[in-house]
């Protein structure tokens, strides 16, 4: 029996949906800080499902939520 054994070791996975189809979320939080306060502050993120809609609006709750 083996121990230790790791799920996606490495980061190739990673490298490859780099390249392809891969949603790349990290100005979100700037984005959405710059219309706080102006008149585009109401924002419409039209996705299909299962692309991470809710998962970054509770990314964006939190970071709030944690730097009042």
């Amino acid at each position: 029996m083996e121990h230790g054994q790791y799920v996606n070791p490495g980061n190739s996975g990673f490298q490859v949906i780099l390249n392809s189809e891969y949603i790349d979320k990290t100005g979100l939080i700037g984005q959405m800080n710059s219309r706080i306060g102006s008149s585009e502050g109401l924002v419409c993120v039209s996705r299909p499902r299962r692309f991470g809609k809710s998962y970054a609006a509770k990314m964006l709750c939190a970071y709030h939520l944690y730097h009042r």
